[in-house]
């Protein structure tokens, strides 16, 4: 049996699924992630030719909390069951729910200019209460529930609200810590803040454990499978009325909010 495993045409030339995680996450628009439009995506990566590995393609200012948690969380399942192990390539940015996939990887390697951080959360919203004042028109809100109209943008802020919303960014921030301590433990530096919303240059964080090297995924995975390694690329299908233009005054009010994404970044 071994015999025919070292003769040159019975052996297998290993193949890397790759998938494409880019765009804010779990915004409106087609052009966003979202846990169950990457389900099957995701699926078919890890099931299709037995890949070698599971190469994540990253590029993305982050966004919903709870999608990059449940699209982390699925990963972290597949490459489990299929015992598949995954990389994450960082391109431009990942940042904030970007690295939070990327931290769902085995590995991560990004490029020396790649932004990598922002492990923080923010909420973000406008205050038109002195604005409607002078026009003269008047807000009537009626609620079952002292709370139930926290933040409204058309009323002055009160403090309570303030203290309980920055409570639960507080939770949610702890999620996220514990998420990266979980999957980088160790490797993650001792002597630097890492959880303040900062991001980093690629070189710099690889000094601090949030990546292990600088590398781009083909010649990463070459020297790591050999020059014959196939890649099988992965990633979300547009339906028919997507690629017919559908929604277009949807899509592109997500791409407006994608693109304030990217900018924070300077991108």
């Amino acid at each position: 049996m071994d015999l025919f495993r070292k003769l040159p045409f019975l052996r297998k030339t290993p193949s890397v699924a790759v998938i494409r995680l880019s765009g804010a996450i779990g915004m409106p628009g087609r052009g966003s992630l979202h846990a169950v439009g990457l389900a099957p995506v995701l699926d078919r990566a890890f099931a299709k030719g037995k890949p070698a590995a599971v190469a994540l393609q990253i590029n993305s200012p982050g966004g919903s909390p709870v999608q990059s948690s449940l699209i982390g969380a699925q990963i972290r399942r597949l490459a489990e069951d299929k015992n598949i192990p995954v990389i994450a390539f960082v391109e431009d940015v990942a940042a904030s729910g970007g690295y939070w996939l990327a931290a769902a990887a085995d590995e991560i390697y990004c490029d020396d200019s790649s932004l990598v951080g922002s492990i923080g959360v923010i909420s973000s919203g406008f205050g038109a209460h002195v604005f409607l004042a002078r026009q003269g028109i008047e807000r009537r809100v009626y609620t079952a529930g002292e709370s139930k109209s926290m933040m409204d943008p058309f009323r002055p802020e009160k403090e309570e609200d303030v203290a309980r919303l920055k409570a639960l960014l507080d939770g949610i921030h702890q999620n996220f810590i514990s998420h990266v301590q979980t999957r980088r433990g160790p490797k993650l530096s001792t002597t630097e803040k890492l959880f303040t919303g900062h991001v980093w240059l690629g070189s710099r964080a690889q000094e601090l454990g949030l990546v292990d090297g600088i590398g781009h995924l083909e010649p990463v995975l070459k020297e790591r499978f050999g020059d014959k390694v196939k890649f099988r690329r992965y990633g979300p299908k547009r339906s028919f009325w997507s690629r017919m233009g559908a929604n277009m005054t949807q899509d592109v009010l997500a791409g407006i909010e994608e693109r304030a994404e990217f900018a924070r970044f300077g991108m």
